[in-house]
């Protein structure tokens, strides 16, 4: 298929880019789903997935996701078609994976948390014609959510369900293809992906909602596959190699270093959820050789059954946050090899890999993945490189880095430099180690809180705090959480009596905004500070909401 369906929507990389990255043999030939047909053919007997609600061999997986795609063709979809994605950690949500990308569908990679704020603007943006969400998940109805979105959304000609266990009003995907030939299912989708150019758009995947609603970051089909298998040499996987996962895997993190990056390598996912009563077990019982911990799991070591889980461990990844150096020692105390990563779905990884020095892996990020990723520190808002050792915007471009957002712009002049570097919004600074140049990152740029690795934008925040009748100005800020990093303090001036918290819960619930987005702490003031300027002092706010936090913590420590 030509990349003409997206038009301008598009940007695409400079065609002599293109070629010196495919002649450095860095893009490869195939679709990311004739990439997993071919490891599974090199090991079909091999387990591919073990998760708490089964497992599969390569061989089972490939032929299970054929005919899922096959049943998806059947249904009319088309190649290109964009498939909204809202399931949790489950083997289910890994076929339908590959059964979406085998019928040459877009998966748009939404999370299980958003709502309608949140899921309608998306649809719209991407024309997503299908939303797949998951049955009998806890605390929120996903399928009758899914319905309300179709009834709203003229292009959401189908839903389909993943668990489904009774009349739904969509199409339970464990149905499709049932009782088809394997070898049948298996000609339709090599038919699909002949037709299906490699630079061609394979993912959406969402910002970290640093600009309202998260833009669309569009991935390409051989970009894609070679960031997660670079990602997997970085660390020396091999087929023997048992990858556990416990962050949502429908997420760039969890598609490049969960799913596409163990089966790049032939090895196993161990995929797990953020609940370490059923993980830690599974880790143990799986023999999991490595396992990525998000910030919000940084106190897993200190959980009982992590000794058991850590039995197999040969490698600890820590990402999300700065690492406490007692985390780092706790895990070097316990024998345990770690290291960091940094990541985003807009592309640049840096890892810190076997090999690099202590004090690399305790106190950088590391290098960039690919011999061809490019990165300058700038001095922010300008085009001036700064020199090693000093902070400025962390900026790259490289084989796997988007150019542009989908569909925006505006926005993209902005974002990028004139020559084609991805504004991160990072602070960071090099430093050199051992004759090695390493990245820190120092902070931020973007006015983003970093909620246990969801990055939530602060103006969108605000923007919807400004919707209550009685709010007449409001600032949302970080504040420190032990457990999640930061979590939000809602600044707000109102009319009349304060405000409860469970009136602005109301508010957000009537927004239908994701609950990681609601504030979570309220401060009211008559009027809000301003700098010099006339602009929100968002520093002394800051700072003040952190004395308290610290304050607080520090009394409840005191009478414990």
């Amino acid at each position: 298929m030509s990349t003409s369906r997206w038009g301008d929507r598009l940007v695409r990389y400079p065609p002599d880019l293109a070629r010196r990255y495919r002649r450095s043999g860095l893009w490869g030939t195939r679709t990311i789903a004739d990439e997993l047909h071919a490891v599974a053919t090199a090991h079909p007997q091999r387990e591919a997935v073990v998760a708490l609600d089964g497992r599969m061999t390569y061989r089972e997986l490939d032929e299970s996701t054929d005919v899922l795609a096959a049943g998806l063709a059947g249904l009319g979809l088309v190649p290109g078609d964009p498939v909204l994605f809202q399931v949790t950690n489950r083997l289910g949500a890994i076929l339908a994976w590959y059964g979406v990308l085998k019928a040459g569908l877009v998966p748009v990679c939404t999370l299980a948390a958003h709502r309608g704020h949140e899921i309608g603007e998306i649809s719209r943006r991407t024309g997503a014609v299908a939303h797949l969400v998951e049955a009998g998940t806890r605390g929120f109805d996903l399928v009758g959510f899914a319905a309300e979105q179709r009834r709203d959304h003229p292009t959401l000609r189908h839903m389909l369900v993943l668990g489904a266990t009774g009349d739904t009003g969509g199409v339970a995907i464990e149905s499709l293809g049932a009782g088809a030939d394997p070898r049948a299912a298996r000609t339709i989708v090599g038919d699909i992906q002949r037709g299906i150019d490699p630079d061609d758009v394979a993912v959406f995947q969402l910002s970290g909602g640093t600009t309202g609603v998260p833009k669309v970051i569009p991935r390409l089909h051989a970009e894609y596959w070679y960031n997660a298998a670079a990602y997997a040499r970085s660390w020396g996987w091999s087929p023997d190699t048992r990858v556990a996962h416990l962050i949502p895997v429908i997420h760039n993190a969890g598609i490049v270093c969960a799913v596409h990056g163990p089966h790049s390598a032939g090895a196993c996912l161990v995929l797990g959820t953020a609940d370490l009563a059923l993980s830690l077990p599974l880790m143990a019982r799986e023999d999991a050789t490595h396992v990525l911990l998000g910030h919000g799991h940084y106190q897993a070591v200190a959980e009982p059954g992590f000794a058991a889980a850590a039995a197999s461990l040969t490698q600890v990844v820590l990402s999300g946050a700065k690492v406490p150096p007692a985390l780092f020692a706790e895990l070097e105390r316990r024998g345990l090899w770690s290291g960091q990563l940094f990541g985003m779905g807009e592309g640049l990884f840096l890892t810190t890999r076997p090999g690099a020095p202590r004090e690399a892996r305790a106190t950088t990020v590391g290098t960039a993945l690919s011999p061809m990723d490019e990165i300058k520190i700038l001095e922010p808002g300008a085009a001036t490189e700064l020199p090693d050792g000093q902070a400025g915007e962390l900026c790259c471009r490289g084989p796997y880095t988007l150019r542009g957002y989908f569909d925006a712009a505006a926005h993209n002049a902005r974002a990028f430099t004139a020559d084609g570097f991805y504004r991160t919004g990072d602070l960071a600074s090099i430093r050199e180690i051992g004759g090695q140049r390493y990245v820190t990152i120092e902070g931020r740029i973007k006015d983003v809180i970093s909620r246990g690795g969801e990055k939530i934008n602060a103006e969108e925040v605000e923007l919807l705090l400004l919707r209550h009748p009685r709010i007449t100005d409001a600032a949302a800020v970080a504040m420190p959480d032990p457990r999640l990093g930061e979590r939000t303090c809602a600044y707000i001036v109102v009319q009349g009596e304060p405000l409860s918290m469970a009136e602005l819960r109301q508010h957000f619930m009537r927004l239908q905004v994701a609950t990681f987005k609601w504030p979570e702490r309220i401060e009211h003031l008559t009027e809000m500070p301003r700098t010099q300027v006339g602009k929100t002092d968002k520093k002394r706010l800051q700072a003040e909401i952190a004395a308290k936090v610290t304050t607080e913590l520090a009394a409840l420590q005191s009478r414990s």
